[in-house]
């Protein structure tokens, strides 16, 4: 009887702990379900409000809807192309650099470093019709000597569309980059012998291998381009272009507040994320067809070439030096003007800034509100990411919490921005003019970014240290604590870089649910540019572009040497 007992009391043993590991899976998606769910939920109960009980017609029938939409399409599409293109090649490039100049691979991702709306006020500052450096020195040329302003308009949509493009050109090359180097030589040999030209072998053979890459990276750049609103809001209020992130701000920054109409106008902008997250998983299908090579005898196709240290050299003196540069000149100035002397050159700026309480109220804001957010959201994302790995035991939680923890990459940050507005500034949960309703949105938009990032490690990994681990006698929690979590020490360390470098400068929905108390740099960098006073917006530009470098070197020395692979 005893032997027959035996078993029953393992099995039952066995039970106890699976229904424990449900019972926190569940625990874990009922969380993630009200911080992701219940902003969208909530934003799209206002739009059913209003006149008629329905506000989805006042909006739509508004004049000038049409075009709002032509613009927010046009810039997200234009953005795109030049991503696509600029991000494919600077990743081809990277793949044949010299070896003594491969630490130029690290420079087409600057664009992510800098904050963004630090660099859309360096390129005001250069390309302004009137004062603008960079105009000023082209007027000097032969075909427009006789020219008082221009010849280019920052404030144009095409050139917001082009920095735009520069911006999001960090995420492509993020995610081909790393497809172009596993592509063996044996693929594009083989096409070369049976008499394929050059141009037939990168598209026959090279462009489908990267489909997933180029998926990926262009759909993020799709998302981010729909829901800029940093571009638009700065650059093109000047010449009357209005997007619909910029409606949804005016909507609710202007007085009275309605939140039933900005929440119908950014109703398309879900629509269109849902499409695109959609769409990735339909054109990618079976991953399994795009595998390139098995690791035995593999060889890199990459060949050393200078013309690609040149080409990514270029790119980011145009993407990222020259607007620091106009950042600097201008925050050097007693006052913004065409012209440049040196001469009369001063800190005072520096100073004046550094001593407002506001700013250093904003910079320790800054600094706190994403190290709170970071701190939380990794383990978030490293229970996530366990979850998913191990899907087959969870079959119905895991498609749920993939879902989950990939929608706020899809839905653009400024309907959370909005959602949380409206969702924390009523019951049950009260918490807007306080720290936390800033830290909960950045904690929301990290999420696919904490998860996906620690999945890839995980995977990575196998599973051969964690069943040593538990052979040798160690249980889950000491596993994780004393094996797993170690080996992770370069993709914890890019996912807690990337992370920093994207909460301290988030401006979108950080401009949205700020209030007095709750100022970060972003918003006082925009509002000192509506003051009007520019050497002081040129100076809180680079004090912000500091810290966020700062937090970044420190997560890499944290993280290791390979946390910028990771990243």
């Amino acid at each position: 009887m005893a032997t027959l007992a035996l078993p029953g009391r393992r099995a039952l043993a066995v039970d106890h702990r699976a229904v424990g590991r449900f019972t926190m899976a569940t625990a874990l998606v009922a969380v993630l379900a009200y911080l992701v769910l219940a902003p969208l939920i909530r934003l799209q109960l206002k739009a059913f409000t209003g006149p008629g009980g329905n506000s989805y017609h006042a909006a739509f029938a508004r004049d000038g809807f049409g075009r709002t939409l032509l613009y927010t399409v046009g810039l997200a599409l234009g953005s795109l192309l030049i991503a696509l293109v600029l991000g494919t090649w600077l990743a081809w490039a990277s793949t044949r650099l010299p070896r003594r100049l491969r630490f130029l691979s690290v420079f087409p991702v600057l664009p992510i470093v800098v904050p963004a709306i630090a660099l859309v006020v360096g390129w005001a500052f250069l390309l302004a019709p009137g004062p603008g450096y960079l105009n000023a020195v082209l007027r000097k040329l032969p075909w427009w000597s006789g020219d008082t302003t221009g010849p280019i308009n920052i404030y144009s949509l095409p050139w917001i569309v082009i920095i735009t493009g520069f911006s999001l050109t960090s995420f492509v090359y993020l995610f081909v980059r790393a497809a172009f180097a596993n592509i063996g030589a044996d693929f594009l040999e083989a096409a070369q012998v049976c008499g394929s030209p050059g141009y037939q072998v990168f598209f026959r053979v090279t462009l489908p291998l990267l489909r997933p890459a180029l998926t990926y990276g262009g759909g993020v750049a799709l998302l981010l381009g729909l829901g800029q609103l940093t571009g638009p809001l700065l650059l093109g209020t000047n010449e009357g272009i209005t997007v619909l992130t910029t409606d949804m701000y005016n909507q609710v920054s202007s007085t009275p507040v309605d939140y039933g109409l900005a929440a119908a106008i950014g109703s398309p902008l879900l629509g269109f994320g849902l499409l695109v997250v959609l769409g990735q998983k339909f054109l990618l299908g079976d991953q399994r067809r795009f595998v390139t090579h098995g690791g035995k005898g593999f060889r890199s196709s990459a060949r050393p070439s200078k013309i690609a240290a040149v080409g990514i050299v270029l790119f980011s003196l145009t993407a990222t030096v020259l607007p620091l540069i106009g950042l600097l000149i201008v925050s050097l100035s007693r006052y913004w003007t065409k012209n440049v002397r040196p001469s009369t050159f001063t800190l005072d700026n520096f100073r004046k800034v550094l001593e407002a309480s506001a700013t250093r109220d904003a910079i320790q804001n800054s600094v706190v509100y994403s190290l709170i957010a970071v701190l939380i959201v990794l383990p978030i994302g490293f229970a996530a990411a366990s979850i998913l790995l191990r899907g087959r035991r969870y079959p119905v939680l895991a498609p749920i919490l993939d879902f989950l923890v990939t929608l706020p990459l899809g839905v653009p940050a400024v309907l959370f921005g909005v959602g949380f507005l409206v969702t924390y500034s009523q019951k049950p949960f009260v918490l807007y003019g306080t720290r936390w309703v800033m830290i909960l949105v950045y904690v929301t938009l990290m999420l696919p970014f904490a998860t996906r990032m620690q999945l890839s490690g995980l995977i990575a990994l196998g599973d051969s240290y964690e069943e040593a681990s538990r052979v040798s006698g160690a249980g889950p929690v000491r596993t994780k604590l004393r094996v797993i979590l170690p080996l992770m020490r370069s993709s914890l360390g890019g996912a807690a870089a990337l992370m920093f470098v994207l909460l301290t400068q988030e401006f979108t929905a950080s401009v949205l649910v700020r209030s007095l108390h709750t100022q970060v740099m972003g918003t006082v960098l925009f509002d000192s540019w509506g003051s009007g006073f520019f050497p002081l917006v040129a100076a809180v530009a680079l004090i912000m572009s500091a810290v966020t470098a700062v937090g970044v070197a420190v997560a890499l020395v944290a993280g290791g040497s390979d946390s910028l692979n990771a990243l």
